[in-house]
């Protein structure tokens, strides 16, 4: 029988431990640099053994998929939630509310951009694999929100596919800059509002 020690379960301590190589990678990744980093150096900010580090993660890419992962399941999580309390506005004022939120989410901890759109970038297949996967998912949530303004007269109904996939570039890129350049996030949300209207509301040629 494994016991608990101070009267914390193995499970939680297990837990806590994994969460605080995260914060800590968080943290190292995008100040030092994920190429840069070491496991060392990650342990010792976290407060934890090697030994307890390859307990929970094979080597430094695994976390930085994990990190990924979780920081745009956050975002989504949280523009989902928001749109299930949009059941009765207007198609403008709807993606207008969910753009905010998605920019609110990502930049709320600059970290969480650098470490999605620099740090993540080209560090090997099974991230950039993760890295698409997660460009459809977002693909698949702007097109359905594309649809819903065309069915309610805002945009001319038409496959809205290309256009998904520009937008979530189009995103990822000024989200970049602004993590770079410290640019105010107004400034970003408004000229992320006027891309996604104009793209999804443009009738084409």
């Amino acid at each position: 029988m494994v016991r608990s020690y101070g009267g914390i379960p193995p499970e939680q301590r297990k837990a806590e431990r994994r969460e605080r190589l995260l914060t800590a990678a968080l943290e190292l990744f995008t100040s030092e640099g994920f190429q840069q980093a070491k496991i060392t150096h990650l342990c010792k900010l976290a407060g934890v053994s090697t030994r307890n580090f390859y307990e929970e993660f094979e080597n430094k890419e695994q976390v930085l998929l994990v990190l990924h992962d979780s920081i745009n399941r956050l975002a989504l999580e949280h523009v989902t939630a928001t749109l299930a309390e949009l059941t009765d506005t207007d198609a403008v004022a709807r993606i207008e509310t969910l753009l905010d939120v998605f920019v609110a989410t990502v930049t709320a901890d600059p970290r969480m951009p650098r470490l999605n759109y620099v740090e993540a970038v080209g560090v090997n297949q099974e991230l950039e694999a993760q890295h698409q996967e997660w460009v459809d998912r977002w693909a698949d949530f702007i097109e359905a929100e594309a649809r819903h303004a065309a069915e309610h007269g805002l945009a001319p109904k038409r496959d809205y596919r290309l256009t998904a996939i520009a937008l979530v570039g189009a995103f990822t890129g000024l989200l970049r800059e602004w993590q770079a350049r410290e640019l105010p996030v107004g400034d970003v949300t408004e000229e992320l509002r006027g891309l996604m209207l104009a793209a999804i509301t443009r009738t084409p040629s």
